[in-house]
């Protein structure tokens, strides 16, 4: 592969997921306009060519061939759990940036994420791209329920995926895609605002949760539970436990305030899925 775009790049997960998935780029063009996000992605990938502002890019930015294109554009219009403002929502407006830049370059591959939304609206999404979405849900990859569409021509995504939600006791774990090993704590019964930290030796924790995903602030979304625990330290996730929730390594965000590094890991993408959606490019 040789020139990669990403659109509302963030933290760059998505050259984490081209890392993982053992395909090689020569080119990565990231335009992302948020400072911290930034100095995230420079510190891991510094090679990366920032191209800026996604309303002020022209097809000059880029090479005439592009092999992928990915983004998830600003999802807060479109949301079930918002106020559903849709294409009127200013952020969600910035979609029809990502299609004008898509029919600009014109990628060999392309990668459109989202949330789940009101029929009429996805359905709108999917005659614009041409392709229906599909839903999979992080938990097949990770210790969170969050459940995404994703639109793109990658053939076999569909018929590759696997549908078996972690729904069983963790406490630790491994990715499916890669060795890496992550601590899941168990969400507090009744308060989803806080956690109980994973079982130590003082402190055995008898069940776990699974995530409903996670907040800019780095607190978990709702959970659904699966059993007690014996109480013990309470206190919200801290941004590792974010990272490991996303599939993110340890300490990637690292070098910037607290509250950017909750805020970008609640935005990026859970890089196992991304991975597993790449791997079926031919």
């Amino acid at each position: 592969m040789k020139n990669v775009v990403s659109l509302f790049d963030g933290i760059s997960c998505l050259q984490i997921a081209l890392e993982r998935a053992g395909i090689p780029y020569e080119n990565y063009y990231a335009s992302e306009i948020d400072e911290p996000c930034i100095t995230i992605t420079q510190k891991n990938y510094p090679s990366t060519i920032q191209v800026g502002n996604i309303c002020d890019l022209t097809k000059a930015d880029f090479p005439s061939d592009i092999d992928l294109l990915v983004g998830g554009s600003p999802c807060q219009g479109f949301s079930l759990m918002g106020k559903q403002l849709n294409f009127t929502d200013d952020r969600s407006k910035l979609f029809f940036e990502y299609v004008r830049i898509w029919k600009l370059l014109k990628p060999k591959y392309f990668i459109l994420e989202n949330v789940r939304m009101k029929k009429d609206i996805q359905d709108a999404i999917s005659d614009i791209l041409g392709v229906q979405p599909i839903e999979i849900n992080s938990a097949i990859f990770s210790g969170q329920n969050r459940r995404r569409l994703y639109w793109t021509n990658i053939p076999n995504v569909a018929k590759n995926l696997t549908h078996s939600p972690c729904r069983k006791v963790v406490i630790t774990g491994k990715s499916l895609l890669t060795d890496q090993t992550y601590e899941i704590a168990t969400v507090r019964k009744g308060n989803p605002r806080q956690v109980v930290k994973p079982a130590t030796d003082k402190l055995p924790c008898l069940t776990a949760s699974y995530y409903k995903g996670i907040n800019a602030d780095g607190r978990p979304g709702k959970a659904k539970s699966f059993g007690d625990y014996e109480i013990g330290k309470i206190e919200m996730l801290s941004p590792v436990e974010c990272e490991r929730m996303q599939t993110i390594p340890e300490g990637y965000t690292e070098g910037v305030a607290k509250t950017h590094r909750y805020k970008a890991l609640g935005n990026g993408f859970t890089v196992d899925v991304i991975t597993f959606i790449i791997s079926c490019i031919p």
